[in-house]
């Protein structure tokens, strides 16, 4: 199996999988994060290739290169920026993690008798 076979699958895996979160998401930001994400891996993945740091199995890519990046890293890159803000919407729902569930919970609680008393 070729890479971008791989990269397929798991993008439509992850696509099928968050679709009911994904569906609620505005669309340009995530566009917009993934169009930087790309550019930044489209630099230091060719500059880490030119390096030597990693090489590809020529067997393995498709042997298509953006400014020196093998167009199959750019999924990596989309599934990062699309999926990161589809873990933060659902692990940021739990009322233990929740920002709002904390100031809720620190803010004082007062007695509803005695905002009766201190305004008559």
């Amino acid at each position: 199996m070729t890479n971008i076979v791989m990269n397929v699958l798991v993008l439509v895996a992850l696509t099928a999988v968050s679709w009911p979160v994904l569906r609620r998401m505005r669309g340009w930001p995530l566009l917009w994060a993934s169009v930087h994400v790309c550019l930044l891996t489209m630099v230091f993945d060719t500059l880490m290739i030119d390096v030597g740091l990693y090489e590809y199995a020529t067997d393995k890519i498709l042997g298509v290169y953006v400014w020196g990046a093998p167009l199959e890293d750019f999924a990596y890159a989309i599934a990062a920026a699309v999926f990161v803000p589809v873990l933060w919407v659902l692990l940021g729902r739990s009322p233990r993690t929740s920002s709002r569930a904390r100031a809720a919970a620190a803010a004082p609680a007062t007695p509803s008798g005695l905002d009766d008393e201190v305004a008559g």
